[in-house]
This record gives structure tokens, C-alpha cells and sequence, in this order.
């Protein structure tokens, strides 16, 4: 990937001219099946662009519990897009019909409901996979309401693994799509905005106006396009031993595995404090995430080897007894 980077041919992207960022988006596009792309520097960049794209100030977009745009995104929603949120469904995915439920009326006192936004996988939710059938009916249901769609496919690559399906099938039911290439992929920098040429048109004047214009971003992009190309495949491996790290787990006390592993997320709830859990066990070199006072993120990812796994459940499994 390195030297992908070293190599890249570059130019000035804010003028469109980088070569390498241009490969980039139109193999972005092709794999999701969508007109156009936008290279962007973070999945948040991604999400904000789509609800700047698709909303008014004061309207109302309907997610899932624990939504990335809701939790993670510093609040961005309504400082820069106005917009509220309503949540539909329990644990980060929701039906047809719980969306039909999070709907307002069209009358005056209430928001504008303008879009849904689906995220898959689902980050708080354990990596849970949203199938396409299911995102197929929920798109539905919101064309009967003349809403759009945006689909937090910052994880899709993920999905599509687990649910041994093209991305462009998970991406389908949805206007735009927003990916990243710096998580399982394991590229440094960067996501993608992808929907119409229409689309991508404006959303290229919104990213400039979040500041995410970068001039030879191409050796970016080619970090980008090589993990795209190269360790996709690989994303399998993240998942298993994701399930291996939650079966060790599971036998522990003081610690339990929530929900079904699927992809390359676990979940765990905690008996003691789960802060104070996650800073004993960064002191002995395994680093995973606390969610909450009782709750721990652990991910696997293209650094962690199956040795790596057995090594943290050790660990773990001695600082929660």
C-alpha cells in the first residue's frame, strides 16, 4: 500500500485534475452500481454531505438506534444540516413498518420527515447486518412517502462479506451511499460519497464547504484503491475470529457477549465499570473500546491475527474476574 501511495500519479483535485482520485471514484461507482462518487476524508464528511444533500433546515430524518450520524458525528446534523432525527427499531435495525411508525404527518406543527438513513453494518448494534430484503421493503415503504434514502454503508464492505452478496445489491434500494475505506479495508484516510451525477455535483460544493477539498489527494486514493482491490477478500477472516474472540469470551465471569457476532464486532456487557475495564486493559496492550458505564466495543481488523484474539481473551477474561 505504500508503495501504491509513493507511485500514485497525482494532480489537483480540487480542480478535478488528480488521476488517481478519478480511478478511485469511478471504481467506487461500478462496485455500488451508482452513476458517480466522491472521494471525501472521513464517513462523517460522507453522512453530513447526504443529509445536506437530501434535507432542508428543520426537517426530520428517521434512523436506527445508536445511528453513527446521531452518536459519532460530533452533532454535525443540526449544526450544519438542521436537521433532527427520530429512531425506528431497537438495536440498530428496524422494519417497514417501525419506519411507517416514525413518520410525521404531514401538517404544520410537526418536522418534515425527508429521509431514512440505514446503516450496515451497524456499529453500536454489534456489526449487525441489515439483508437486502430487508432494506428493499423499508425503501418501499418510503417511496410511498416520497422519501429518500441514504445508506451508512461505512461498514458495507463488511456486509457484503457476511451476507455473501455484491455491495452493489446492498447499495441498490438507496439514493446515495456513504463508504469508508479506512476500517476493515485498512487503508489511512478515506470515504466515498456515492448517488447521481446530480448528486455528486452538489455534494462536490458541500465538501468544499466542510473543508474537505484537498489538492494531490491521490496518494490517498491509492491507498484507497489498493485496499479496495487487495484485502477485501480477506474480510472473512475478521469475522471469524471476531466469533472466535466472543466464544472465549463468553466462558468468562463479569463479561457477556450481547447478540450474535456476525461480522467483525463484539459486543460485550460488563459486571464492573467498563471504562476502568478498557483502561486496565490498554495498560496490557489490548485495546478495546468502552461504550458505555457497562458496555465494550472490541473490532477485529486486517492488524489482528488469530493469535492476537486468543492472547486479548486471555487478558480479558483475567481483568473481569
Amino acid at each position: 500500500m505504500r508503495a501504491a501511495m509513493a507511485m500514485a500519479e497525482v494532480g489537483d483535485d480540487v480542480y478535478g485534475e488528480d488521476p488517481s482520485v478519478r480511478a478511485l471514484e469511478e471504481r467506487v461507482a461500478a462496485l455500488l452500481g451508482k452513476e458517480s462518487a466522491l472521494f471525501v476524508p472521513s464517513g462523517t464528511m460522507g453522512n453530513q454531505i447526504a443529509l445536506l444533500v437530501h434535507t432542508r433546515p428543520g426537517d426530520e430524518v428517521v434512523i436506527g438506534e445508536g445511528s453513527h450520524c446521531a452518536w459519532y458525528e460530533s452533532g454535525a446534523g443540526a449544526a450544519f444540516a438542521g436537521v433532527q432525527f427520530a429512531v425506528a427499531g431497537q438495536g440498530g435495525l428496524f422494519s417497514a413498518d417501525e419506519l411507517k411508525a416514525a413518520i410525521k404527518p404531514r401538517v404544520a406543527v410537526y418536522p418534515r420527515t425527508s429521509l431514512v438513513v440505514v446503516e450496515n453494518t451497524h456499529n453500536r448494534g454489534g456489526g449487525r447486518t441489515f439483508p437486502e430484503a430487508k432494506c428493499r421493503e423499508i425503501a418501499a415503504e418510503a417511496r410511498s412517502y416520497g422519501l429518500a434514502l441514504h445508506l451508512d454503508g461505512a461498514r458495507i464492505w463488511n456486509a457484503a462479506a457476511a451476507l455473501h452478496c455484491e455491495p452493489k445489491a446492498l447499495a441498490a434500494p438507496f439514493d446515495t451511499v456513504s463508504v469508508c475505506f479506512s476500517k476493515g479495508l485498512g487503508a489511512p484516510v478515506g470515504s466515498a460519497f456515492v448517488g447521481s451525477r446530480d448528486q455528486v455535483r452538489e455534494a462536490w460544493r458541500f465538501r468544499k464547504m466542510l473543508g474537505g477539498g484537498m489538492r494531490q489527494a491521490g496518494i490517498l486514493a491509492a491507498a484507497a484503491l489498493f485496499a479496495l482491490e487487495q484485502q477485501r477478500e480477506r474480510l472473512t477472516e475478521d469475522h471469524e475470529n471476531a466469533q472466535r474472540l466472543a466464544a472465549l469470551l463468553g466462558e468468562a465471569h463479569g463479561l457477556q457477549v450481547r447478540g450474535k457476532v456476525e461480522t467483525n464486532i463484539v459486543i460485550l456487557a460488563t459486571v464492573g465499570d467498563a471504562p476502568t475495564l478498557s483502561e486496565r486493559a490498554a495498560e496490557r496492550g489490548v485495546l478495546i473500546s468502552a461504550l458505555g458505564p457497562n458496555s465494550l466495543r472490541a473490532v477485529t481488523h486486517l492488524d489482528v491475527s488469530r493469535t492476537d484474539i486468543e492472547r486479548a481473551a486471555a487478558v480479558l477474561c483475567e481483568l473481569a474476574t
